[in-house]
């Protein structure tokens, strides 16, 4: 017995892009929803709202270690604190694996398109660091807007001068 070609299709596209495939479900299961509003014992409306929330749970994860990234490339870029160097480094790598675990060409889309946003959050947060570590010439110097791109801050091979 053969499986249906969309079946293939919805297999295939949870072991390479679980946040698709698990928005996908979402979506057919609010198509499900609306043509049989009485079935009995499920509970569409949080089913629905669970399932979207494991796709959405894997992005924010990955854009969790992406300001990880962004924060320790700050740091060893623009911050004079020589004891810290080491460990922010091991924080990139640590995170860079952590992402590249988990990344898919949907979650890859939304970083591209919120790393803006995300270095902002990330930026202010540097900036009030180093204020309290007394480095105010440090933060002055940190750009309005992320130095680097998502290739690089992904890139195994890079780290900050």
């Amino acid at each position: 017995m053969t499986a249906e070609p969309d079946t293939i299709d919805l297999e295939r596209l949870h072991d390479v892009d679980f946040v698709a495939w698990s928005r996908e479900q979402a979506a057919a299961l609010r198509r499900l929803a609306a043509t049989r509003p009485g079935v009995s014992g499920i509970d569409f409306p949080h089913l629905i709202e669970e399932v979207g929330d494991l796709g959405r749970a894997e992005s924010r994860a990955v854009e969790s270690q992406i300001g990880r990234i962004i924060e320790h490339c700050l740091k060893l870029h623009y911050s004079p604190a020589q004891e810290s160097r080491r460990q922010w480094a091991l924080s990139i790598i640590d995170a860079r694996s952590i992402i590249e675990m988990r990344m898919t060409a949907t979650i890859r889309r939304e970083a591209e398109r919120n790393l803006g946003r995300n270095y902002a959050i990330i930026r202010r947060k540097t900036d009030k660091t180093m204020r309290l570590h007394d480095e105010h010439e440090a933060a002055d110097g940190l750009p309005g807007a992320c130095p680097w791109t998502l290739d690089q801050l992904l890139d195994a091979d890079w780290m900050p001068s």
